[in-house]
């Protein structure tokens, strides 16, 4: 079997630069591109390992110290912390491209009947390998990135009605600024779930938005914590239920200051 020694460090170059690119993008490093073109000229040579006879450990542990090399040489070195996330986002940028890659080898390289496969003879050209890594890794970002917004608008809150108290999760909405015009007071909406006398709301909270107005069953609590912190708010009623992954309740825009 023929190896061409310099595509095999060109795509293992190409790799390792867009898994540095994505380090770089996910944890919003300041580094120069020449620096991450470095550190992966330095990850694929890597790949000249495999004319030497080793153990699997022995190419394993050089492995780990190259990852290592990668990053210092990408990124630098300024303190533990720093370092940790910078070697923890290559190996999982790492883990879930190689983890796709295979998945697709599998997919087109193999054929089965019933429980048992075989290689058809079919591989997956390296020309579609760069193609489609950069899309799997901009997937990744987009959905690494999403994750970390809507998140961390997730908060504990704890309500305190006169005869009982409520435990849930609720998501900080910047769009909720409705203010009742009485007490002056934000209003939380909760799902009606967790209302056992919907008779004890009787505060009407008149409100109006682009192309809807209405009016809001709400309930002046004894108290709400956010966080630990102390709110004063009303609580009104959310007829429909919430859909927001794993969300309770909607948190109004104004207690946002406090919170953060």
């Amino acid at each position: 079997m023929k190896i061409y020694v310099d595509l095999v460090l060109f795509l293992n170059f190409v790799f390792d630069f867009m898994l540095l690119l994505t380090v770089s993008i996910l944890l919003k490093r300041k580094v120069k591109i020449y620096r991450l073109m470095l550190g992966a000229f330095f990850g694929s040579l890597s790949t000249l390992l495999l004319f030497f006879r080793m153990t699997s450990l022995t190419l394993f542990i050089i492995k780990i110290f190259i990852s290592i090399g990668m990053i210092i040489i990408g990124f630098g070195f300024h303190d533990r912390v720093y370092f940790l996330k910078n070697i923890l986002y290559l190996y999982t940028s790492s883990i879930l491209l190689g983890g796709f890659l295979y998945l697709l080898n599998i997919e087109f390289s193999y054929k089965n009947e019933g429980l048992i496969f075989f290689h058809n003879g079919l591989s997956i050209n390296f020309i579609i390998l760069i193609i489609i890594s950069p899309i799997i890794l901009y997937i990744y970002i987009k959905q690494n990135r999403s994750l970390k917004y809507n998140y961390s608008h997730y908060h504990n809150v704890v309500i305190y009605l006169s005869d009982e108290k409520i435990t849930c999760t609720g998501y900080l909405d910047t769009g909720n600024k409705i203010v009742d015009p009485y007490f002056n007071r934000s209003i939380l909406f909760i799902n009606k779930k967790f209302i056992k006398n919907i008779n004890d709301f009787n505060i009407m909270v008149p409100y109006q938005t682009i192309g809807n107005h209405g009016i809001i069953k709400c309930i002046c609590p004894k108290k709400v914590e956010i966080d630990g912190h102390n709110f004063q708010v009303l609580i009104g009623i959310s007829e429909e239920l919430i859909r927001i992954d794993g969300v309770d309740c909607i948190l109004p825009n104004i207690i946002q200051e406090g919170i953060c």
